[in-house]
């Protein structure tokens, strides 16, 4: 039987996408175009791997109350069950209950950006979520919990040296709840993901493996998280006169 290597062909990803990275950072001068340049790499890395249940995009998160978050770098989104999702001139606009992940995309990995990025997250987990009911031929489901949005920080370099090490930690470690973070990658120097149990733990990749080990730990996190609730849709409608 023929095989496949797969630990080459994931090797083979990872250079790819640093490639393509390293090439933005270089060529391109002005910051904000090389931000875009970088989030819109990503991006498309995710909706090329991500099962099509998932979509991407750059995004504000919005609830039924009118509330809007920060503009989201990298949104993970329902694809298959979200009732509406806004585009004005460009802007996407996305109900908070149908949001899996956010991402902040940066050069680099440090103190600064961390910070930056659980603000962000922060903005988003604020907002107000609704589950309603699922009806089904047999009668129906109760609504079930807003799940968990993940969050987390995708850079190519990291500016501590080590990379992951004790300075990183308590970075991260020192972010209040509602500003956790998740996963991240630092491509060229590692991936981690932050477990919160009774206590505070993190993994971590070594820097070859970092976009895959990154990958692959965000498909199993939203695996657990399932099906993202049943908007209750009367609560966007109550914004309009007519009902």
């Amino acid at each position: 039987m023929d095989k496949i290597d797969l630990k080459k062909h994931f090797l083979g990803l990872q250079k790819q996408m640093t490639s393509r990275l390293m090439a933005n950072r270089e060529s391109i001068i002005h910051p904000g175009t090389k931000g875009d340049a970088s989030e819109l790499n990503w991006i498309e890395w995710l909706k090329a791997y991500l099962p099509k249940r998932y979509n991407v995009g750059k995004a504000f998160i919005i609830d039924c109350k009118g509330n809007i978050s920060d503009q989201i770098d990298v949104v993970i989104y329902d694809q298959q069950y979200s009732p509406f999702v806004f585009n004005q001139d460009g802007a996407i606009y996305i109900p908070a209950e149908s949001v899996y992940a956010i991402f902040e995309v940066k050069q680099e990995l440090n103190k600064d950006y961390i910070k930056y990025a659980g603000e962000k997250a922060e903005s988003v987990r604020s907002l107000h979520r609704t589950s309603t009911n699922i009806y089904h031929a047999g009668g129906k489901y109760e609504p079930k919990q807003p799940l968990k949005i993940l969050s987390g920080i995708l850079t190519l370099t990291s500016s501590w040296n080590p990379p992951l090490g004790d300075s990183f930690e308590s970075v991260i470690m020192g972010l209040e709840p509602s500003q956790s973070l998740d996963i991240g990658c630092a491509l060229k120097d590692g991936a981690f993901k932050v477990i919160y149990d009774k206590s505070i733990s993190i993994q971590k990749s070594n820097n070859e493996e970092s976009l895959i080990f990154f990958f692959l730990n965000l498909l199993m996190e939203l695996q657990k998280v399932g099906t993202t609730p049943a908007i209750d849709i009367m609560c966007y409608a109550e914004s309009l006169d007519s009902i």
